[in-house]
Protein backbone atom coordinates (compact mmCIF):
# COMPACT_ATOMS: atom_id res chain seq x y z
CA UNK A 1 0.00 0.00 0.00
CA UNK A 2 0.95 3.62 -0.47
CA UNK A 3 1.14 6.05 2.42
CA UNK A 4 0.03 9.64 1.90
CA UNK A 5 1.65 12.34 4.00
CA UNK A 6 0.76 16.01 3.81
CA UNK A 7 3.24 18.26 5.60
CA UNK A 8 1.95 21.78 6.18
CA UNK A 9 3.97 24.76 7.37
CA UNK A 10 2.07 26.44 10.21
CA UNK A 11 0.27 29.75 9.63
CA UNK A 12 2.17 33.04 9.83
CA UNK A 13 3.71 34.01 13.14
CA UNK A 14 5.40 37.31 14.00
CA UNK A 15 8.79 35.68 13.29
CA UNK A 16 7.85 34.50 9.79
CA UNK A 17 6.55 37.95 8.91
CA UNK A 18 9.63 39.74 10.28
CA UNK A 19 12.31 37.35 8.91
CA UNK A 20 13.39 36.39 12.42
CA UNK A 21 14.71 33.09 13.64
CA UNK A 22 11.63 31.59 15.25
CA UNK A 23 11.13 31.27 18.96
CA UNK A 24 8.13 29.46 20.41
CA UNK A 25 5.42 32.01 19.67
CA UNK A 26 1.82 31.96 18.60
CA UNK A 27 0.24 32.98 15.32
CA UNK A 28 -0.50 36.45 14.10
CA UNK A 29 -4.19 37.14 14.91
CA UNK A 30 -5.08 37.64 11.24
CA UNK A 31 -3.49 34.31 10.32
CA UNK A 32 -5.53 32.40 12.89
CA UNK A 33 -8.76 34.06 11.74
CA UNK A 34 -8.08 33.18 8.09
CA UNK A 35 -7.82 29.47 8.94
CA UNK A 36 -11.46 29.18 9.92
CA UNK A 37 -12.47 29.32 6.26
CA UNK A 38 -10.29 26.32 5.44
CA UNK A 39 -11.88 24.03 8.06
CA UNK A 40 -14.68 22.66 5.95
CA UNK A 41 -12.60 22.38 2.78
CA UNK A 42 -9.82 20.15 4.09
CA UNK A 43 -9.83 16.47 3.17
CA UNK A 44 -10.21 13.97 5.96
CA UNK A 45 -7.08 12.40 7.37
CA UNK A 46 -6.64 9.15 9.25
CA UNK A 47 -4.07 10.78 11.51
CA UNK A 48 -3.17 14.38 12.37
CA UNK A 49 0.23 15.12 13.89
CA UNK A 50 1.81 18.41 14.85
CA UNK A 51 4.97 19.96 16.13
CA UNK A 52 5.09 20.73 19.87
CA UNK A 53 5.25 24.48 19.08
CA UNK A 54 2.55 27.04 19.89
CA UNK A 55 2.28 28.06 16.22
CA UNK A 56 1.58 24.48 15.11
CA UNK A 57 -0.90 23.96 17.96
CA UNK A 58 -2.75 27.18 17.14
CA UNK A 59 -2.84 26.21 13.45
CA UNK A 60 -4.45 22.82 14.10
CA UNK A 61 -6.82 24.33 16.67
CA UNK A 62 -7.96 27.02 14.23
CA UNK A 63 -8.54 24.29 11.64
CA UNK A 64 -10.65 22.38 14.17
CA UNK A 65 -8.41 19.31 14.03
CA UNK A 66 -7.77 16.79 16.78
CA UNK A 67 -4.07 16.11 16.77
CA UNK A 68 -1.21 14.30 18.47
CA UNK A 69 2.11 15.94 19.28
CA UNK A 70 5.06 14.47 17.39
CA UNK A 71 8.45 15.61 18.80
CA UNK A 72 10.25 14.79 15.53
CA UNK A 73 8.27 17.60 13.86
CA UNK A 74 9.84 20.30 16.06
CA UNK A 75 11.52 23.22 14.35
CA UNK A 76 15.26 23.41 13.84
CA UNK A 77 17.03 24.47 17.04
CA UNK A 78 18.54 27.86 16.18
CA UNK A 79 20.42 28.12 19.46
CA UNK A 80 21.35 31.63 20.51
CA UNK A 81 19.90 33.07 17.27
CA UNK A 82 16.30 32.27 18.35
CA UNK A 83 14.14 35.37 18.17
CA UNK A 84 16.76 37.48 16.36
CA UNK A 85 16.31 39.04 12.92
CA UNK A 86 18.39 37.36 10.24
CA UNK A 87 19.81 40.75 9.15
CA UNK A 88 20.96 41.45 12.72
CA UNK A 89 22.68 38.07 12.99
CA UNK A 90 24.35 38.64 9.61
CA UNK A 91 25.65 42.02 10.83
CA UNK A 92 26.87 40.74 14.23
CA UNK A 93 28.23 37.36 13.16
CA UNK A 94 28.96 37.63 9.43
CA UNK A 95 31.32 34.64 9.32
CA UNK A 96 29.00 32.41 11.34
CA UNK A 97 25.97 33.45 9.31
CA UNK A 98 27.82 32.81 6.04
CA UNK A 99 28.95 29.40 7.32
CA UNK A 100 25.38 28.49 8.26
CA UNK A 101 24.10 29.45 4.80
CA UNK A 102 26.95 27.74 2.95
CA UNK A 103 27.64 24.58 4.95
CA UNK A 104 24.71 22.36 5.98
CA UNK A 105 26.87 20.78 8.70
CA UNK A 106 27.62 24.15 10.35
CA UNK A 107 25.88 25.15 13.59
CA UNK A 108 27.55 28.43 14.57
CA UNK A 109 24.51 29.35 16.69
CA UNK A 110 25.14 26.42 19.02
CA UNK A 111 21.93 24.66 18.02
CA UNK A 112 21.11 22.11 15.34
CA UNK A 113 22.78 22.09 11.92
CA UNK A 114 20.66 21.77 8.81
CA UNK A 115 22.31 18.41 8.10
CA UNK A 116 21.22 17.19 11.56
CA UNK A 117 17.69 18.49 10.94
CA UNK A 118 17.53 16.63 7.62
CA UNK A 119 18.75 13.41 9.26
CA UNK A 120 16.13 13.74 12.02
CA UNK A 121 13.32 14.29 9.50
CA UNK A 122 14.62 11.48 7.27
CA UNK A 123 14.52 9.04 10.20
CA UNK A 124 10.95 10.12 10.98
CA UNK A 125 9.93 9.65 7.34
CA UNK A 126 11.37 6.14 7.40
CA UNK A 127 9.15 5.36 10.39
CA UNK A 128 6.13 6.98 8.71
CA UNK A 129 6.48 4.87 5.57
CA UNK A 130 5.22 1.88 7.57
CA UNK A 131 1.86 3.61 8.15
CA UNK A 132 -0.55 3.00 5.32
CA UNK A 133 -2.95 5.81 6.04
CA UNK A 134 -3.36 9.43 5.09
CA UNK A 135 -1.58 11.70 7.55
CA UNK A 136 -1.51 15.45 8.02
CA UNK A 137 1.56 16.84 9.80
CA UNK A 138 1.46 20.51 10.81
CA UNK A 139 5.00 21.66 11.37
CA UNK A 140 7.55 24.31 10.33
CA UNK A 141 8.90 25.41 6.96
CA UNK A 142 12.33 24.03 7.92
CA UNK A 143 10.87 20.56 8.52
CA UNK A 144 8.89 20.66 5.28
CA UNK A 145 12.05 21.61 3.39
CA UNK A 146 14.00 18.80 5.07
CA UNK A 147 11.27 16.31 4.08
CA UNK A 148 11.38 17.48 0.46
CA UNK A 149 15.19 17.19 0.37
CA UNK A 150 14.83 13.64 1.71
CA UNK A 151 12.05 12.65 -0.70
CA UNK A 152 14.01 13.92 -3.69
CA UNK A 153 17.26 12.32 -2.54
CA UNK A 154 18.82 15.76 -2.95
CA UNK A 155 22.00 16.88 -1.20
CA UNK A 156 21.55 18.90 2.02
CA UNK A 157 22.66 22.04 0.16
CA UNK A 158 19.33 21.89 -1.76
CA UNK A 159 17.56 22.95 1.47
CA UNK A 160 17.98 26.64 0.59
CA UNK A 161 16.56 26.15 -2.90
CA UNK A 162 13.08 25.28 -1.62
CA UNK A 163 10.63 28.02 -0.64
CA UNK A 164 7.90 27.03 1.82
CA UNK A 165 5.71 29.96 2.87
CA UNK A 166 3.24 29.70 5.77
CA UNK A 167 0.33 27.34 5.06
CA UNK A 168 1.95 25.63 2.12
CA UNK A 169 1.58 21.89 1.83
CA UNK A 170 4.07 19.32 0.58
CA UNK A 171 2.23 16.16 -0.39
CA UNK A 172 4.40 13.06 -0.24
CA UNK A 173 3.47 9.54 -1.24
CA UNK A 174 5.47 6.66 0.14
CA UNK A 175 5.97 2.97 -0.36
CA UNK A 176 8.64 0.52 0.79
CA UNK A 177 10.65 3.20 2.60
CA UNK A 178 10.76 5.53 -0.41
CA UNK A 179 8.96 8.86 -0.60
CA UNK A 180 8.00 10.90 -3.66
CA UNK A 181 7.03 14.56 -3.82
CA UNK A 182 3.55 14.68 -5.36
CA UNK A 183 2.81 18.40 -4.89
CA UNK A 184 3.98 21.63 -3.25
CA UNK A 185 1.18 24.17 -3.12
CA UNK A 186 -0.74 26.57 -0.90
CA UNK A 187 -3.03 24.73 1.50
CA UNK A 188 -5.97 26.82 0.33
CA UNK A 189 -5.53 25.71 -3.29
CA UNK A 190 -5.04 22.09 -2.29
CA UNK A 191 -8.14 22.15 -0.06
CA UNK A 192 -10.25 23.25 -3.04
CA UNK A 193 -8.84 20.45 -5.22
CA UNK A 194 -9.24 17.77 -2.58
CA UNK A 195 -12.92 18.58 -2.04
CA UNK A 196 -13.82 18.77 -5.73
Amino acid sequence: MTARLDLVAHAASPATSAARFPDDEGLKPAAAAALAGLRVRLPSYGWVLRSPSRAAHETTAALGLEDSVEPALRDCDYGRWRGLAAKDVAAREPEGFAAWLGDPAAAPHGGESLAALILRVSAWLTDMSAHNRSTLAVTHASVVRAAIVTALGAPPSAFWRIDVPPLWRARLSGRDGRWNLAALEPLEASAKQDKS
